[in-house]
């Protein structure tokens, strides 16, 4: 192969390449404004599965200012809020669009590990003297979605 021929290559291998970065960068950080759009509570109502949860936030008093992901998605450094609200995103619209979502929604283990901390991290001052093993939500019930606000059941 002549040395002309091989600089072609290697300079279109490197455009592809280029290309290739740029439309992964596109398609993981999304059209511009949809990230933002998507860490909205309007955005998490958006499946009517999760319209009941919705509206019991919008009634949990102070709660109702922070966002869904506040909670529910780690918040200690930024890549790994990203690779999990990626995880979450996806489970989500497979169990959406498999018509397989739950009758009821429950936290799961991973959930429960994440809210806690989240719990500890914006009332830290408040909670240094108290059992950090123990679940905020065993005393808190109020917080649960299901028994926030006007909808608080059994």
């Amino acid at each position: 192969m002549s040395e002309g021929k091989s600089r072609n290559i290697i300079k279109y291998l490197v455009i592809l390449v280029a290309a290739g970065v740029v439309i992964l960068f596109f398609l993981l950080l999304g059209p511009p404004k949809l990230l933002a759009k998507s860490e909205s509570p309007v955005f998490c109502s958006g499946c009517h599965v999760m319209e009941a949860n919705f509206e019991a936030w919008l009634h949990t008093g102070a709660h109702r200012r922070i966002k869904c992901v506040d909670c529910h998605l780690p918040n200690d450094n930024v890549p790994v809020h990203y690779v999990w609200k990626s995880i979450d995103g996806l489970k989500d619209v497979a169990f959406f669009y498999s018509g397989r979502v739950p009758e009821q929604i429950k936290l799961t283990s991973h959930g429960a590990k994440v809210l806690q901390k989240n719990c500890i991290r914006c009332h830290e001052t408040t909670v240094e003297f108290i059992n950090p093993e123990r679940k905020c939500w065993e005393c808190h019930r109020r917080i649960m979605h299901k028994r926030s606000g006007s909808i608080e059941t059994i």
